[in-house]
């Protein structure tokens, strides 16, 4: 049983969500405080109350949050009556976020029912970054934030973006440290509470096959990708203040790529890991503008439906030029990962929607194999965060039957066909997490700070000098440009060493590879190609096989003479 389990009985808690009728509330925050009621994480005294500027009742509160709640933990009967007893504790509050009136009535109504003040404090800002420090300010005014005193505490939660460059996350951080001490904040990052993102610690640190080999004489390169197959669909009142560097790549990305650098910490302990999230992160150049492509999605028809490009959404100006796609080739200065490099790639309007990591290790050396029947293909380690939370590594096997015949196969860990029980949201594992006081994965401020420096030289200079993003279309993989520059600064040519070193292979698995070949092409080898796939003209930057189309490469690219 958990200590929050045990002390059910007898903690009081009151828990104040601002921005209470917002969609992020409605559709995250609160199911995942019903989950933790159900789980009997939340003591029997726990209050919550919305907050926002909309005009409602508690009945219509209610109302409005029970469309999302959802019985995954209690099944059958009693799920409502759990429902019942977490609606009875759910009250809202009218009011400006910076109005401290409006606070002092909030405050009103959580001491007719927190014993006396005796109650610990949980804000959650699910509000907009710009009411920040307005919302922060009128609570402290209020006198709601009380210091911790060893029985009881006050914390608050934050959500990103923090700031949009270095300057003014500083200034944020800053302002809002003279109401919340830093032990009190909490800058989630959604991502980080993903039950995949969470086994990363696991997977490496817990399991001695990986850790010798988690370095650079073994690992090529790492790929970090989060794409999303909708459009901004009306949403770009926020959206065009940021754009996709700020939005994703800055945080989840940069928060994931941390996870997967990083040098093992001392302890399994909040401050030994951020310390090394920070070590890591301080040793990423700045990305700089060779390194970075920029992309804004135009509209397209896929299907025989015409999906608008980003400008011709109502909520976004024509003349908009924030990003919708950035990749990012990024390198980590320290004697684990030089010379290996960590490509980020983030898009909306793309062709799927899946976040993954992919783990690229080096060829064997000496491969007995390679004169006989080819090159095997690279190892390779997947770690998809969604859809289909799942690890696999690919490794090479011989394929049964007298003949030497090798093909690449998956060990596979698909979560929801192994593991019995549900994989809890994101918000659930955070919110456990806020409640016992554990910050592990949690943004520090210096790790916020680090992750800015990388890409805040950058965004200014494209700002300044008013870069238009390159288009791609609606439903595609991003702009050409994006491959183009992976292709370059991954190392690889097309020259006969390069050839030599991924090895020639005269067969072809019809079967698994959909008639590709498993080799990268030099010019030498071209005569050699045409007799096996007719005009070879993309290659597939994840693995190298080439074909006379790019209908079936997953990641094709012009292949160059």
């Amino acid at each position: 049983m958990s200590d929050l389990a045990a002390n059910a009985d007898t903690a009081c808690l009151n828990i104040v969500v601002l921005g209470a009728s917002g969609d992020l509330a409605r559709r995250k925050i609160f199911p995942a405080l019903f989950a933790l009621h159900c789980q009997g994480f939340l003591p029997k005294g726990f209050q919550v109350f919305g907050f926002a500027r909309s005009q409602m009742d508690d009945a219509a509160f209610r109302e409005r949050i029970t469309e999302n709640l959802t019985c995954r933990y209690a099944p059958g009967e009693s799920c409502a009556d759990l429902m019942d007893e977490f609606l009875a504790a759910c009250r809202y509050v009218p009011g400006d976020y910076g109005d401290a009136d409006a606070y002092r009535n909030l405050a009103v109504q959580m001491s007719l029912r927190d014993a006396g003040g005796q109650c610990n404090r949980l804000f959650y800002f699910a509000i907009p970054p710009s009411v920040f420090l307005d919302a922060a300010r009128a609570l402290g005014q209020a006198g709601l934030i009380h210091p911790d005193n060893g029985d009881h505490w006050t914390r608050v939660v934050i959500e990103k973006p923090f700031g949009r460059d270095r300057a003014s996350s500083d200034i944020l951080t800053g302002e809002l440290g003279k109401v919340f001490t830093e032990r009190q904040t909490y800058r989630i990052d959604h991502y980080l509470g993903k039950e995949v993102i969470q086994n990363l610690l696991v997977l490496r640190f817990a399991n001695l096959i990986f850790e010798p080999i988690w370095r650079r004489e073994y690992i090529r390169r790492v790929d970090i990708s989060w794409t999303e197959d909708l459009d901004i669909a009306g949403r770009g009142g926020y959206f065009d203040q940021y754009g996709i560097i700020r939005d994703v790549m800055q945080n989840h990305l940069i928060q994931m790529l941390s996870l997967v650098a990083m040098e093992p910490p001392g302890l399994l302990q909040a401050r030994d890991i951020q310390d090394e999230k920070v070590k890591v992160l301080r040793c990423i150049t700045p990305v700089s503008l060779d390194s970075m492509v920029i992309g804004q999605y135009v509209g397209s028809e896929l299907d025989g439906q015409y999906h608008p490009g980003y400008t011709e959404d109502e909520s976004v100006p024509s003349d908009s030029l924030t990003d919708t796609f950035a990749a990012a080739v990024l390198r980590i200065r320290n004697a684990r990962w030089d010379g290996v490099p960590f490509f980020v790639r983030a898009g909306k309007g793309m062709g799927g929607s899946c976040t993954e990591i992919q783990i690229h290790f080096e060829d064997m050396p000496g491969n007995m194999f390679r004169d006989a029947i080819g090159h095997p293909e690279m190892n390779k380690l997947v770690i998809r965060v969604q859809p289909d939370e799942a690890v696999h590594f690919e490794i090479t096997s011989k394929v049964p039957g007298l003949n030497m015949d090798l093909a690449r196969q998956k060990l596979d860990l698909q979560y929801k066909s192994t593991f019995a029980g549900e994989i809890p949201d994101a918000y659930e594992s955070l919110l456990i997490d806020v409640l016992r006081g554990d910050k592990s994965l949690f943004i520090r401020r210096d790790e916020l700070a680090a992750a800015w420096d990388i890409f805040s030289p950058m965004l200014h200079e494209v700002e300044a000098k008013g870069l238009k993003p390159d288009p791609y279309p609606f439903g595609s993989n991003g702009p050409e440009a994006a491959r183009e520059m992976f292709w370059e600064q991954s190392g690889a040519t097309y020259s006969d060493e390069q050839a030599r070193r991924h090895g020639m292979s005269d067969t072809c698995d019809q079967e698994g590879h959909k008639g590709h070949l498993c080799i990268l092409a030099s010019r030498k080898e071209f005569e050699k190609l045409q007799e096996l796939v007719k005009d070879p003209k993309f290659v597939c930057f994840n693995c190298g096989r080439v074909a006379h189309d790019e209908s079936s490469l997953c990641n094709p690219m012009p292949l160059k003479d």
